[in-house]
């Protein structure tokens, strides 16, 4: 791991915490779109752009968009602490798990590049992609021709999601209905 994807890991981990301790939902609303923005950059440092841009887009964009027309069509009460009580026996139990989890799947991760990679367990498939995407579909990425071209039906579904979530909150937030 070079120094600039542990200094991105180490600082989604701190706006990931923060974000469960703030009590105040503005404040943990601006740490969650910069934890949505350290993924972001973090997915583009490991060659995921294409989920970099999601990220980018849904997560640090729409969704905080979206927070924060909620917090500015609601009453927000006063608070008089700035985090939240933490329980030390459940954070004991969540961190041990996380080691646990972590000492168990951080070695089966291949670098980036490994031609050992799962990625390349099966050249064939990987190759006839990389050599056939053009021909085949016109797009010269073959990731966006994936994910455009030969899996179009499933990324069509994916934005039929997300429109009808956006959809549904919107309609959502026309009803100020409060107590």
């Amino acid at each position: 791991m070079t120094p600039l994807e542990a200094a991105l890991v180490v600082f989604v981990l701190a706006t990931a915490v923060a974000t469960a301790l703030f009590r105040d939902v503005l404040s943990a609303i601006i740490v969650f779109a910069a934890y949505s923005l350290g993924m972001a950059i973090l997915y583009t440092v490991l060659f995921a752009p294409d989920v970099a841009m999601t990220e980018a887009a849904i997560s640090a964009g729409v969704t905080t968009i979206l927070l924060l027309l909620t917090i500015a069509k609601t009453v927000r009460p006063p608070t008089d602490e700035l985090f939240e009580s933490v329980n030390v026996p459940a954070l004991i139990a969540v961190g041990a798990f996380a080691l646990v989890m972590g000492a168990a799947v951080l070695p089966a991760i291949p670098a980036v590049g490994d031609p050992s990679a799962i990625a390349w367990a099966n050249p064939d498939v990987s190759q006839y992609y990389l050599q056939n995407t053009y021909a085949e579909t016109g797009v010269q990425n073959t990731v966006a021709a994936v994910l455009a071209a030969y899996r179009g039906f499933d990324t069509f579904g994916e934005a039929v999601v997300v429109f009808g979530a956006a959809v549904a909150v919107l309609l959502v937030l026309h009803r100020e209905v409060f107590a």
